[in-house]
């Protein structure tokens, strides 16, 4: 079986077996300007290969800029390094409620086609001994939303490591995105969008899940 044989036969069947972003052992082996280098020269032939005429001004400096975007705004995220780090502080409130943060913006690709993925999220703790800065959640959002991206794996990645810094399973996070390899591409569909919903500790209670479903659709600003 060929590997376009493969790719038919799988299909959308493209769950990943792990929460890690599927890396190579040796990813982080080059320097980002030479993983640039790299990709300019080969998006350069792609280019090429398209017909388009790279001595036009306008589409000369086109490798570079897409190489860039690539590593340094896109998909900063796949690099370790970048991951900002989760400070966390003692609860002296003793606030023991429900805090969310709402609407944070998703600008991600799915990795399925490198097409856009373009929503929000909304994410949820209920604190113990230790909170957290509001801005290190949205941080941490956009850190595993910049890399080639599943949503389902998304929701996960976020909620695992809230969990493991605030030392509590008291976490929701939900996303809710348009996917441009569905609204561009295949079907067309220009209308629908995809939401995903990771939770655990006490929102597994339907009751406390349903609070925070009920606050995230109707608090505006």
């Amino acid at each position: 079986m060929d590997n376009k044989e493969q790719i038919q036969i799988t299909g959308d069947n493209h769950f990943s077996t792990s929460i890690r972003t599927p890396l190579r052992a040796d990813a982080f082996d080059k320097s980002d300007d030479e993983k640039i280098k790299t990709i300019q020269h080969h998006f350069k032939i792609i280019m090429e290969e398209m017909g388009l005429d790279l001595s036009d001004d306008s589409l000369s400096g086109t490798p570079y800029r897409v190489a860039k975007m690539y590593i340094k705004e896109l998909f900063y995220g796949l690099n370790p390094a970048n991951k900002p780090k989760l400070s966390t502080f003692e609860n002296k409130y003793g606030y023991k409620k429900m805090l969310i943060e709402q609407n944070i913006n998703i600008d991600s690709a799915c990795e399925h086609h490198f097409l856009p993925i373009i929503g929000h999220a909304n994410v949820a703790y209920i604190p113990k001994d230790k909170v957290i800065g509001l801005s290190k959640i949205n941080r941490l959002v956009d850190y595993y939303a910049r890399r080639p991206q599943v949503q389902e794996r998304l929701v996960i990645q976020i909620l695992s490591d809230l969990q493991q810094v605030l030392d509590t399973k008291d976490v929701i996070v939900s996303v809710t995105a348009k996917h441009l390899c569905v609204s561009s591409r295949g079907i067309k569909d220009q209308s629908s969008y995809t939401t995903t919903l990771e939770y655990g500790g006490c929102f597994s209670d339907s009751a406390v899940r349903n609070e925070f479903l009920k606050v995230i659709t109707t608090q505006k600003i």
